[in-house]
């Protein structure tokens, strides 16, 4: 089992071990390690990019357990440094953050949240309605959203049970696996772009802007 170190540390570096090495058909290698700090392709979220002993990594998946890192060239086993893009990072951590008070406040105005995609270009929180929902506009959850990340709210992190959950401030806790800012205001500004919804589905798209 790959130890998934980014679920409790906002490290970018890390000295960790290589654990295996395997060659794939199409000429590339995947690189298993004891630790990572790379956070797979899954849950909504792209993977992370960065190197592993120098060498670019090319992909981040998960198979069950393990985190496999997919890379041009091999790697030795033993001790190796691992470095994640600091850039790329930032970015996916706002937007799926973004995601979490988007999803936070719907909630409370008795909207489920059922699904997030936060990929650059494509974010949405889709919620369904409940018999209690209030009504919802792009000002209004803009405005609530930006409130929260103008008064800094604090993440939390929680582990219930076994499973990792997020929220912000006092938003309601969410079970996620996907990396996130350590505060709201790291986030900048969220624009809600439009709501669409259809057969009881509410999607909300979404930016995140320096």
């Amino acid at each position: 089992m790959t130890l998934r170190a980014y679920y409790t540390s906002d490290e970018l570096t890390l000295r960790t071990e290589v654990l295996s090495c395997t060659p794939t058909d199409d000429g590339k290698f995947q690189v298993v390690l004891a630790e990572t700090l790379f956070h797979p392709q899954g849950g909504g979220q792209l993977a992370d990019q960065g190197d592993i002993a120098g060498i670019p990594v090319k992909g981040v998946s998960q198979n069950d357990s393990q985190v496999i890192h997919v890379l041009d060239q091999p790697v030795p086993l033993g001790p190796v440094d691992i470095a994640v893009s600091p850039d790329i990072r930032s970015l996916h951590a706002r937007l799926h953050s973004a995601g979490h008070l988007i999803s936070g406040v719907g909630q409370l105005m008795g909207w489920q949240p059922v699904k997030g995609h936060h990929w650059p270009g494509e974010c949405r929180v889709v919620f369904e309605r409940q018999p209690h929902s209030e009504a919802l506009t792009a000002e209004h959850l803009e405005h609530a959203v930006n409130q929260l990340i103008n008064d800094d709210v604090p993440r939390q992190l929680l582990d219930q049970d076994g499973m990792r959950t997020v929220c912000f401030g006092t938003l309601p806790m969410h079970g996620c696996g996907g990396t996130h800012v350590s505060s709201a205001a790291e986030i900048g500004q969220v624009k809600v772009l439009k709501l669409k919804e259809k057969k009881g589905q509410l999607s909300v798209h979404y930016d995140a802007v320096n």
